[in-house]
């Protein structure tokens, strides 16, 4: 199975993303979309796929959205889309690809949903919360 990740090695999300996926077995295509930058169709195209639209998959904090006012009522979706094309970060992350479909990995237990088989158990993200328990299954986590 084909597994791509547009990772930020920055965000701790998207490297328990990534770690989830390799600890799967999976090779995945990791691109530091940081370093390659984002062209319009390619947002179009992932944003399509994942359901989301240029306003959902903005990254509001840590990021130059404010600065930019992204972040006022009535900016479109052509400004955000030029935006996140000039600015990389403006985009949310990780965004996983599979066969299974397009997602916006965050919280990074999403991924789970896009890979045919689970990391074994136990895996824990950075954080020392589990994902995976040592039976191999899912942690499910109750709504705070």
């Amino acid at each position: 199975m084909t597994v791509v990740i547009h990772h930020n090695p920055d965000c701790g999300t998207s490297r328990n993303v990534l770690a989830a996926i390799e600890a799967a077995g999976y090779a995945p295509t990791v691109i530091d979309y940081l370093r390659t930058g984002w062209t319009r169709p390619q947002l179009l195209g992932l944003f399509a796929a994942a359901g989301l639209t240029p306003r959902t998959a903005l990254r509001e904090t840590k990021s130059p959205a404010e600065e930019l006012g992204l972040l006022e009522p009535g900016v479109d979706d052509e400004r955000l889309l030029d935006a996140m094309v000039a600015h990389p970060v403006l985009v949310n992350r990780p965004i996983v690809c599979t066969p299974k479909g397009v997602r916006l990995c965050r919280p990074s237990e999403k991924v789970l949903d896009l890979l045919e088989r689970m990391p074994t158990g136990p895996f824990f993200k950075e954080d020392g919360s589990p994902m995976i328990d040592a039976a191999g299954l899912r942690v499910v986590r109750s709504p705070q």
